[in-house]
């Protein structure tokens, strides 16, 4: 059976409109029952995706409009996860480059636009959330042009379609003075400006596995497209990897194609569909899963590496297994394996004593997202502060990765962002103004500079301002820079924090636990106010007497901690120090628990520095 095929993507950068978009077009396409109850954002269906309001996995979805099929993939928008916006386009034909009426492009917009012009796409621009108050579309559509030209579109792809909207009330219109009801001009344009997929249905069957999931009925289930030839339940197949070995060969026991936002069973499919498949023990993505006659992959293009590492070890504190019920290296190594296996953008690696992992990735964000997963899940373990990956050029200096950074600040913030960043040895290469006393300025620096600056900078701008990274290049090593300018607060025995005690301490520095809180010696429960580790007696209690004296005591007051995320813990704690993480508890602690065990080691540094 052969059907008309649109596959497409929603690109952009983060909380530009994509998923609520995807929302309003399921509604108007016929997907959902008049009165069937579907939840705003109904694409982010992984719990931390609903906690934080962000896409961090893309997932497919489809319409039918006019006879056509419409197959959507909804990508995530932020830098940390474009590793999965790099695998998905391999699947469509064309995008809709979504953008903020009032933003306009920013770092991702940039990344994924790069990566769709690279593939040959044409895409259909939008500028969203046009009816905000703070507006401006004809500037930011003269910036999205001055973006297709610096990543050097064609002419073809110059020459884009643009429609205003308004996702969240769905509607769309091709002038900012045109009709304001639904978003049938969208769905029309799809139609005509997306090609169809192209391939020979009579050709062997092909399909390039792009994303790699679990089902708790079916077992792993891979998502791609059918480059050629028909797919039909039963048949027998074969998965062949990029070198075209065999990886293994299997029978296609379950087929299934995407309607609205369900999957559903189907006996057949052919070029241009977009399938989720089972039965197969081995194959990954970015395998190609053919018939047994054909020996040539499907190619598929190259992610971009890694640019940043934590190391996880085992849990080792005096309450470690008290929460957690997955303690071991064991177990910690088969979690990190399968999830490098469906993630292309992270690395993992074994240290020579097979007790900890380096975990490589796109960044903080995308680090701490897969250690928090683990935390729910039941493990246990602790993290180091993350370092970015160094590399050696073709001259054998040493380089590492820089960033391109957008800051949006108002007017009377931007000197203090300026010397914040100058100090993190990041440079300043444009400032303009964007409207409304506020002030877009573009930095490139390394990343080594913005680790655990996220809040610093929140502190400066007093909550206005907003920061945007992107992976730029490697360049040459900037030297060593200073980390946290605080020394630790740190517990000298273990058991429960005492109200009295934090009262007494708090004139010393930021107290992060609270009365009752369990902690340990060696265990970090402050920031000192000056630049040396202090350690204190957390657990000291008020001295009771038969003497009653009138006016002598007073109230105890202790200020309520600032919760800390896991990613403000990771990028907050120094090379000595780690973030305990167990399924109720985030802990800081030093490496070295004990106080004799810390002096020791910081003499022999201190001798071994001497004599180099």
């Amino acid at each position: 059976m052969t059907r008309n095929i649109r596959n497409i993507a929603i690109i952009a950068h983060v909380d530009h409109g994509k998923t609520t978009l995807i929302d309003s077009i399921l509604q108007q396409s016929g997907s959902f029952r008049d009165n069937q109850q579907v939840d705003e954002r109904v694409m982010d269906s992984n719990d931390l995706e609903k906690e934080r309001g962000i896409t961090i996995l893309a997932k497919c979805t489809s319409v039918d409009w006019d006879g056509t099929h419409i197959n959507i993939i909804d990508t995530p928008g932020h830098a940390d996860f474009g590793g999965e916006v790099e695998r998905v386009l391999s699947m469509c034909d064309g995008v809709i480059l979504l953008t903020d009426s009032a933003e306009g492009p920013l770092p991702q917009t940039k990344f994924v636009l790069g990566k769709a012009l690279k593939l040959g796409m044409r895409p259909v621009v939008m500028i969203n959330k046009i009816d905000r108050a703070d507006a401006r579309p004809d500037d930011v559509l003269n910036e999205v042009f001055d973006l297709f030209s610096a990543l050097d579109a064609t002419d073809e792809q110059l020459d884009f379609p643009v429609l205003y909207a308004s996702g969240r009330d769905g509607w769309c219109c091709d002038s900012l003075d045109g009709p304001r009801d639904n978003l049938h001009p969208l769905l029309d344009l799809v139609l005509e400006h997306v090609p169809e997929p192209k391939g020979d249905d009579e050709a062997p069957f092909t399909m390039l596995s792009t994303l790699l999931g679990a089902d708790p009925y079916l077992g792993r289930t891979l998502t791609g497209k059918i480059y050629s030839g028909k797919a039909k339940v039963n048949m027998n197949v074969k998965a062949i990897n990029l070198n075209g070995d065999t990886v293994e060969t299997f029978r296609l026991t379950k087929l299934m194609a995407y309607n609205g936002i369900d999957r559903v069973p189907v006996e057949e499919a052919g070029v241009g569909d977009i399938i989720c498949i089972a039965g197969m023990a081995k194959t990954s993505v970015a395998d190609t899963i053919c018939d047994t006659s054909v020996t040539v992959p499907v190619p598929s293009d190259p992610v971009d590496p890694p640019t940043m590492a934590v190391t996880i070890t085992v849990n080792d504190s005096p309450y470690a297994g008290q929460e957690g019920k997955k303690l071991t290296s064991t177990m910690i190594r088969e979690r990190l394996q399968a999830e490098a296996e469906t993630n292309v953008a992270i690395l993992v690696t074994e240290s020579a004593g097979k007790d900890a992992f380096e975990l490589a990735g796109r960044g903080e964000l995308q680090l701490g997202v897969l250690i928090e997963t683990m935390r729910r899940e039941g493990f246990e373990m602790s993290v180091s502060r993350p370092r970015v990956i160094l590399k050696k050029d073709e001259s054998g200096q040493t380089t590492e990765p820089y960033e391109e950074i957008i800051v949006d600040v108002d007017e009377e913030f931007s000197g203090s962002v300026v010397e914040k960043m100058s100090l993190r040895k990041s440079e300043m290469t444009d400032m303009r103004p964007s409207g409304g006393n506020r002030i877009r300025i573009t930095f490139r620096g390394p990343s080594r500079g913005l680790i655990g600056y996220q809040s610093e900078f929140l502190t400066d701008t007093r909550g206005t301002g907003i920061m945007n990274r992107l992976f730029d290049s490697y360049g040459p090593y900037k030297g060593e820079m200073k980390g946290r300018h605080n020394g630790a607060l740190i517990s000298n025995g273990k058991g429960e924090a005492v109200a009295y005690a934090i009262f007494n301490l708090q004139d010393r520095g930021k107290i992060f636990v609270g009365h009752q809180d369990k902690v340990y010696e060696g265990m970090i429960i402050g920031e000192h106010n000056r630049d040396n580790d202090l350690e204190v007696n957390i657990l000291k209690g008020k001295q009771l007497t038969n003497v009653r004296a009138s006016g002598t005591d007073e109230a105890v007051k202790i200020t309520k901690p600032k919760p800390m995320s896991l990613e403000q813990m990771m990028s907050y704690i120094n090379d000595d120090e780690l973030v305990e993480v167990t399924p109720e508890s985030l802990r800081l602690r030093k490496v070295d628990l004990s106080a004799t065990e810390r002096t020791t080691k910081k003499r022999q540094q201190a001798a071994a520095a001497k004599n180099a």
